[in-house]
């Protein structure tokens, strides 16, 4: 059935019979696979037993298995799901009739669920691995606070104890995503702290920093291998957060499908990865069997530009250097992005899945300034009524660039973009932004030199 003769509604919501019932596993169908994790004291590929003292059992199994190309997703996770998915896939009519362009725009909506944001989908595929193996709790970081904010959800329902390091510049600036969590009854520390050494390390070398993803993520390994009955968690980046985001790409696709919607361009914002990973899993999956082509567009912030003017080289996923080394665009674990960098996005690095993908050229990426990234959600909000989240906003900037091309060429192409998430706990940012007081920092070679130094020699 073609789109004139089934009128495409606003919203496009599955039954819940037709949500995914697997995950998808995109690096089944990569020819050339991604590099894999390096021990950093041998430089030999990491074992699943080297692994399995940081993350749960189940979860090294996914991260290590690169040929497996379905994962079935658990009755558990299946039916906790149903709370807030399947997720809507939105026709923006509103926003093609504002900028006059013969586009098609649709986007997929992950913010309707009180994280905000499509983190909830990992964090509770993770929680409930580690819940099966018979652990105590689990810890993690967090930047903005998505990813703290889901997994504090998923644990608060599996009855699992959950200890999240918060980047401190957000711990100050985002009070109430930090009461958040404390009310689904996370232990929620500003990062770097005084708690661990590595904490303690980075305030000595660092005094007055306000803290990084990569800092974060040193601390939150180091509370979980220190103790009996406790796992570290990631909210992004590892190829197994990809895989449970899937759900995210494969519900887009079966909701497109269904009105015999083929996208021309397909947009994510890219920090580490996760959401436009999951977005573009199966339709890149096509592509790399040869069955379609479609342009796929990561959006990053100028700040942090990992793919645009990162180095593809192996690096620390962490600042302090205590996780295994992965082959992936970085501008050096070193690399804390400026603190007036309200956007969201802060990672110093990005999936190798994505980085292995932009490598061989199946996608490509662009960055984009801050004010414009706040411009473009402010005209979004107006005109779609969603406050979106300024992750998001990057590729509703992208998106709405693409329509406007359409505008001058006359194409009808049909965007399709993912809106992660909702900004209700970023109006400090949407302050600044109000008030003119909103900067745009884009690092000069030097910065970005400075944190190529520091990676290591592999």
């Amino acid at each position: 059935m073609n789109n004139e003769t089934k009128k495409i509604p606003y919203k496009i919501y599955l039954e819940e019979h037709e949500m995914p019932t697997q995950f998808y596993n995109v690096r089944a169908d990569m020819k050339k696979k991604p590099a894999p994790l390096l021990n950093p004291g041998t430089l030999e590929p990491m074992t699943f037993e080297e692994l399995r003292g940081v993350f749960c059992d189940e979860l090294v199994k996914q991260e290590l298995d690169d040929t497996t190309a379905y994962f079935d997703i658990p009755q558990e996770i299946q039916d906790f799901y149903k709370m807030y998915r399947p997720a809507p896939l939105v026709r923006a009519y509103c926003l093609e009739e504002r900028l006059q362009t013969p586009a098609k725009i649709y986007y997929k909506f992950e913010g309707n669920n009180t994280s905000g944001s499509h983190k909830l989908n990992s964090a509770i595929a993770q929680a409930y691995y580690a819940k099966q193996q018979g652990l105590k709790g689990v810890t993690t970081e967090t930047g903005a606070g998505q990813w703290g904010t889901a997994l504090s959800m998923a644990c608060a329902y599996l009855g699992l104890d959950c200890d999240v390091y918060m980047v401190k510049v957000s711990y100050e600036q985002k009070p109430f995503r930090r009461e958040v969590m404390r009310t689904y009854g996370a232990k929620v520390t500003p990062s770097p702290s005084e708690t661990t050494a590595i904490g303690r390390k980075i305030l000595a070398d660092h005094p007055g920093t306000t803290g990084s993803l990569g800092c974060a993520i040193s601390e939150a390994v180091e509370a979980a291998t220190s103790r009996e009955g406790y796992r570290y968690v990631l909210g992004s980046v590892l190829s197994q957060v990809l895989l449970h985001q899937s759900i995210i790409g494969l519900e887009t696709k079966a909701a497109m499908d269904k009105y015999g919607i083929t996208p021309d361009i397909i947009i994510g914002c890219a920090g580490g990865g996760s959401n436009l990973g999951g977005l573009i899993s199966p339709f890149m999956g096509e592509k790399l069997r040869g069955e379609k082509d479609y342009r796929f567009i990561a959006v990053e912030p100028a700040s942090c530009p990992s793919l645009t003017r990162g180095k593809y080289a192996y690096d620390f996923c962490d600042t302090g250097m205590v996780c295994p080394l992965s082959k992936m665009y970085t501008l050096g674990s070193g690399f804390i992005p400026s603190a007036n960098h309200a956007g969201g996005l802060r990672y110093h690095g990005m999936s190798s899945v994505l980085s292995e993908l932009y490598d061989q050229g199946l996608m490509e990426a662009r960055s984009v300034e801050q004010t414009e990234v706040f411009k473009a959600a402010e005209d979004f909000a107006r005109i779609e009524g969603i406050l979106p989240a300024p992750e998001s906003s990057h590729a509703i900037k992208a998106a709405m660039d693409e329509a406007l091309k359409c505008k001058e060429t006359g194409e009808e192409k049909t965007i399709l973009f993912g809106l992660t998430g909702t900004g209700y706990f970023d109006l400090k940012a949407y302050e600044q932004f109000n008030n003119g007081q909103m900067t745009d920092h884009i690092p000069t070679d030097e910065e970005l030199a400075a944190g190529f130094a520091g990676l290591p020699r592999v």
